[in-house]
């Protein structure tokens, strides 16, 4: 698969991207995100596109209600930097020394996506080191990082019979794993040719385990992960086609009537699965509690640890520790829902608009995702999430704030909402 370029554009106007559909699968960083995740964000000035006729695309009618987008009914705004790596993510093993290091890192806006098949992937990879044959279950592993990369590596290694497993990480609450937006789908992040295959069949493993535990066969969750249909604009952008006959069937051609005069020529995945992340990410702790110890500790250093075998997955940490110059900070913004109709959020959409440049002069990549996303100890009614943005670059230090008001903005202009 080659690597996609945006199509030029100065516009800061919200109208989808139709000149370079492709590039948004690899390249723009959600599901989160988050991350998505993770995943896409909102759109830039106050022009939707068109509404589209019903019937125009020739498929069945699917009506949706649009969320609530009145100030009284928006939550936080949330802020977060998703861990990319320019060229494709490390999934690799590599040999200092006496130790033996599995690197997972950098997957953008699909760490979610990719999380189970991913720390299977690797934990694949170490196990067949010579090191990794001889040795035994018993002796310390230690897993570096605490998002969702690591949770998963140390979920799969207690599954594989390892018993003295470490986490260590510098923080382990409102990391980007909590706050990204928990679509499935490949996208978001930077994928060279040579591993399309590999992100593939990760993709496919994490999906066998997330409809696992969305169908309640998964003993080890209780919830985190349910199947509502999945919204986009084409089946490119989706990046799901390799899952269908694999593990998805083939999406839909429909027109989503938004019941306000807008309708969209959309495809749909009736069998989309939505991971609730901060709902995961406490399910994952509950289940590893009794079985990992879990340090509060910034690692340096891989040397600086007693452990022979390591997972690194410390996200943009993994940048530093590896003197990784194709790390890069993606920043992302979406902003929380509340009060709203729980009934009418059982769906996810995504779709992507033009890029643009953020008030700090920065190149964004906008879109539209809303998901069901719902935080433990809320009320039922305070469900939903939207977002975002893609800005490859931006920190703390330049949080583009006028982006909250402008992926506002382009919600409401595809929902059609005045």
């Amino acid at each position: 698969m080659t690597k996609n370029v945006p199509a030029s554009d100065a516009s800061d106007a919200v109208e989808p991207d139709t000149t370079s559909r492709s590039l948004t699968r690899r390249t723009l960083i959600a599901g989160g995100v988050a991350a998505a995740g993770a995943l896409a964000l909102a759109a830039c000035a106050p022009v939707g596109p068109s509404p589209i006729s019903t019937g125009a695309a020739g498929g069945t009618v699917r009506k949706i209600t649009p969320p609530r987008l009145d100030t009284a009914y928006l939550g936080e705004k949330v802020l977060c930097y998703r861990p990319m790596r320019r060229g494709a993510p490390n999934m690799s093993v590599e040999t200092v020394g006496s130790q033996v290091i599995g690197h997972n890192y950098g997957h953008g806006g699909s760490g979610w996506t990719l999380a189970p098949g991913t720390a299977k992937y690797v934990v694949d990879l170490v196990e067949d080191t010579e090191q990794g044959k001889a040795f035994s279950k018993g002796e310390p592993v230690t897993v570096v990082g605490a998002g969702v990369i690591g949770l998963f590596t140390a979920y799969e290694l207690v599954q594989r019979g390892y018993s003295n497993i470490t986490v260590m990480s510098e923080k382990f609450d409102k990391l980007t794993s909590h706050n990204a937006g928990g679509l499935l789908a490949p996208v978001s992040m930077d994928n060279a040719p040579e591993i399309q295959a590999i992100i593939d069949k990760v993709g496919i493993d994490a999906y066998r385990f997330y409809a696992a535990v969305a169908k309640g066969e998964q003993p080890d969750f209780e919830g985190g992960a349910k199947i509502v249909p999945s919204y986009f604009e084409t089946r490119d952008e989706s990046g799901l086609e390799a899952y269908v006959g694999q593990v998805m069937e083939p999406a839909k051609d429909v027109v989503v009537d938004f019941g306000n005069g807008t309708t969209r020529n959309m495809v749909v995945y009736d069998d989309g699965i939505f991971m609730d992340t901060a709902v995961m990410m406490q399910e994952l702790h509950d289940y590893l509690d009794a079985h990992v110890t879990f340090v509060e500790k910034k690692v340096a250093n891989f040397a600086d640890l007693s452990s022979t075998i390591v997972f690194d997955s410390a996200g943009l940490g993994s940048g530093a520790l590896n003197g990784d110059a194709e790390m890069v900070s993606v920043q992302g913004h979406l902003i929380m829902l509340k009060d709203q109709v729980p009934a009418d959020m059982e769906y996810m959409i995504l779709v992507y608009f033009k890029e643009g440049h953020t008030e700090a002069g920065q190149k964004v990549k906008r879109s539209l995702y809303v998901f069901p996303k719902h935080l433990p100890g809320t009320g039922p009614n305070d469900i939903g999430v939207v977002g975002g943005t893609c800005v490859e670059g931006g920190t703390p230090e330049t949080p583009n704030l006028s982006e909250f008001e402008t992926l506002l903005q382009g919600a409401k202009d595809y929902y059609g909402i005045a």
